[in-house]
């Protein structure tokens, strides 16, 4: 059983930065693609960023050159580092866990786990 912990939300000032990390617990965390999805109230969940075992990164547009992800695959963590936050920025930002995936953005409906979620709020 893989389980997701998410840490480091709250408020920031448009235009301010905030971390995300998200612990894993259970086997094989390099195995699992790891990313970070977000979900505004009244609207979908949005892929934000991945990455893979070996390495590869992907970024949901609106966050390219924002926001960035990495893991640590000793210490079985991923993190969202986020810059320049944006008022549109403001969700429950969730950890996912995607078995097997190699290539390419997850969508919605690929991860086998998921956190709880996290609240991050931009404010003006």
């Amino acid at each position: 059983q893989v389980q997701l912990v998410e840490s480091g939300g709250g408020l920031v000032q448009a235009g301010g930065s905030l971390r995300l990390s998200c612990a894993f617990s259970g086997r094989s965390f390099s195995s699992y693609a790891m990313a970070w999805f977000r979900q505004a109230p009244g609207k979908e969940r949005e892929f934000v960023a991945s990455r893979t075992s070996g390495g590869r990164t992907y970024y949901g547009d609106s966050v390219k050159g924002r926001f960035t992800i990495s893991r640590d695959n000793a210490k079985n963590t991923v993190t969202l580092q986020m810059h320049s936050l944006k008022l549109e920025d403001t969700a429950v930002y969730y950890c996912a866990a995607v078995y097997g995936w190699v290539e390419g953005a997850p969508r919605a409906e690929d991860p086998d786990y998921w956190g709880q979620g996290t609240q991050v709020t931009a404010s003006s």
